[in-house]
């Protein structure tokens, strides 16, 4: 029976080499898995390892580009059953092969089959993962590869499906306060518009039967409505030329600040995205450096998963400046982008050694503060949009009835 040198982690993280006997490679790393070992690499007489048989084989190194299609739900669910099956002790391939066969959606499918593919050939998950950007981002890659050098996979496993979930919970909270201001505003649009093209155009041939001069209202109103009646064809031009345009500069990096700057600045708005924003950096790099990863790379990768550049900028200055020796909390106080309370905390987690913990415990606050800005925003945008709907509805109203007063005042006499 052909002999077999191996290199494998075991479920302490340490590394260890040594020779099986088995029948093919497959056998040799069934075996080796079944003690609890991940191989890292397998040579036989061959000098070359191939997939185990029974495993999904596809491309290791090759990223399907369906990022598009995969969820972040889909992302999170498969961690946390990652995580549960391992912590009960499964293989890590075995693992891989239980959620592939259960996933339902066949894009991810493929992806799962090609990581499995790719561990059974002796990469690291984080490799495997590595080659689907679109899917796993650099935080979740980074985490998993920290967590395979400590050889506390199925801790850091667990923690990136918490920090996932909770992550989600905020988003679908903040999209939820969002839906009621997009319903009134896309209803205020289209009422608008069957007033501009139906009512008005009415309003506009009585009044032209009476040959009478309009009021500067009156005529205002009634030229947009014969823009949009004669021109209809004008109005979709518009309409996606403005946000094809908007896109476009937002995309670049001067529009995307510029924007993210006026924001910050607009009362209440401001404060929430600040408010949401320091949640996921505490969040992100609490979650980062208690997994074991460098304090430099945690500033890096939680930089690069913040939406907002001036929060994400401050920190490309804060890694300068703690990688020339500084202490954390005194370039995020300078910034002027973190509350003191956050940077206060930091300061006393750097002086005790639990920063990781005192990170989540500010991460863990803000979530509340996001609970209570969202009602707050809500309560405030609900006013504005009723009011605002009103004057708009309110002056075509007026400019209609406007000449109908003066002439119904003319007729009497008045």
């Amino acid at each position: 029976m052909p002999e077999y040198k191996y290199t494998a982690i075991d479920r302490t993280g340490a590394q260890t080499t040594g020779k099986i006997e088995a029948a093919n490679d497959g056998q040799a790393r069934q075996k080796l898995m079944a003690k609890g070992l991940m191989v890292t690499t397998l040579v036989g007489d061959s000098g070359a390892a191939k997939p185990a048989a029974g495993t999904p084989s596809a491309p290791a190194k090759k990223s399907f580009g369906f990022g598009g299609k995969v969820t972040q739900d889909d992302v999170t669910v498969m961690t946390r059953q990652l995580a549960t099956l391992i912590t009960a002790g499964l293989p890590l391939l075995r693992a891989l092969e239980l959620i592939h066969k259960q996933e339902r959606n066949p894009i991810f499918k493929a992806v799962l089959a090609d990581i499995a593919a790719s561990v059974s050939q002796g990469n690291n998950l984080s490799e495997a993962l590595q080659a689907h950007p679109k899917v796993f981002d650099k935080l979740f890659v980074n985490m998993v590869r920290a967590g395979e050098a400590g050889g506390v996979l199925d801790k850091v496993l667990d923690r990136l499906a918490k920090f996932r979930e909770k992550a989600q919970r905020i988003q679908k909270k903040v999209k939820s306060a969002m839906v009621y201001p997009g319903v009134v505003m896309s209803v205020a649009i289209i009422i608008v518009y069957i007033l501009m093209v139906k009512v008005v155009p009415s309003f506009q041939k009585l009044l032209s039967a009476q040959k009478m001069n309009l009021p500067p209202l009156t005529q205002f109103v009634v030229g947009i409505s014969r823009a949009l009646t004669d021109f209809w064809y004008v109005t979709p031009v518009v309409i996606f030329g403005l946000y094809f345009g908007a896109k476009s500069w937002l995309a670049t990096d001067k529009g995307k600040e510029l924007f993210d700057r006026a924001i910050f600045r607009l009362p209440k708005i401001g404060t929430f995205v600040q408010i949401v924003s320091v949640s996921r950096f505490a969040r992100t790099f609490g979650t980062l450096m208690a997994s074991g990863v460098p304090i430099l790379q945690s500033i890096s990768i939680t930089r690069d998963t913040l939406e907002n550049v001036v929060i994400a900028k401050s920190l490309e200055r804060v890694h300068d400046r703690v990688r020339d020796g500084e202490p954390l909390s005194v370039p995020l106080e300078q910034s002027g982008v973190f509350p003191q309370m956050v940077t206060s905390m930091i300061q006393v987690g750097e002086e005790t050694g639990q920063l990781p913990e005192m990170l989540n415990r500010v991460a863990d606050i803000y979530d509340e503060e996001v609970d209570n800005a969202v009602t707050a925003l809500t309560s405030i945008i609900e006013p504005v949009l009723i009011v605002f709907l009103a004057v708009v509805v309110g002056t075509i109203v007026l400019a209609m009835f406007l000449p109908l007063i003066a002439l119904i005042t003319k007729m009497t006499g008045g």
